[in-house]
């Protein structure tokens, strides 16, 4: 069977988003362009490594002599996306393995998300020789990148706060355990 290729080349609108209260979070990576709508679930990780990635390599090309690509250095005017994920909310796929690229004949990121791989189960290894069921492209210019990039991380810092001194998530009551290290 061929692999079902969600393709976005210039969506009208690529987010992550998440749904659920703070701890219970789902995070969905979600592009759309026109009535199509595909929505991958990810983890919180996922996400917060594909903004940093991103932000790496925007301002490895903008520093590049010259910034050829115009990439700018904060998101531009007009491209900060505040809305909720469009809904309903229909998971396509859960995101395994993600890969970051950049194509300078069109001056676009590409963010491509791939299945979590199917694992044989009497032997539990991964069957690499598989090729996935579908794959979500994406392909978005550098302002859009910059957006992106920003809503992901206010998307995965708007959960529950870090205890100062135990690092973990304070729910209401918490209790720190204070590490023995701890000076």
């Amino acid at each position: 069977m061929a692999t079902i290729i969600h393709g976005f080349d210039w969506p009208d609108r690529f987010v992550v988003g998440a749904v659920g209260r703070p701890g219970e979070r789902t995070f969905y990576l979600q592009a759309r362009e026109g009535p199509q709508v595909v929505s991958v679930s990810l983890e919180k990780e996922q996400s917060a490594a594909l903004a940093e990635r991103l932000e790496e390599v925007l301002d490895t090309l903008m520093a590049e002599d010259g910034n050829p690509f115009s990439v700018p250095a904060l998101t531009p005017e007009g491209l900060t996306d505040d809305e909720p994920l469009d809904q309903p909310v229909v998971e396509q796929f859960r995101a395994g393995t993600m890969s970051l690229g950049w194509d300078p004949t069109t001056a676009q990121v590409v963010i491509e998300a791939f299945p979590i791989p199917m694992v044989d189960e009497d032997t539990g290894m991964v069957l690499d020789d598989v090729e996935p069921e579908e794959v979500l492209v994406v392909r978005i210019p550098v302002g859009a990148a910059r957006a992106f990039a920003q809503r992901t991380r206010q998307v995965v810092g708007a959960g529950r706060p870090i205890c100062s001194l135990c690092d973990v998530p304070m729910d209401p009551g918490h209790e720190c355990v204070v590490p023995d290290d701890f000076t």
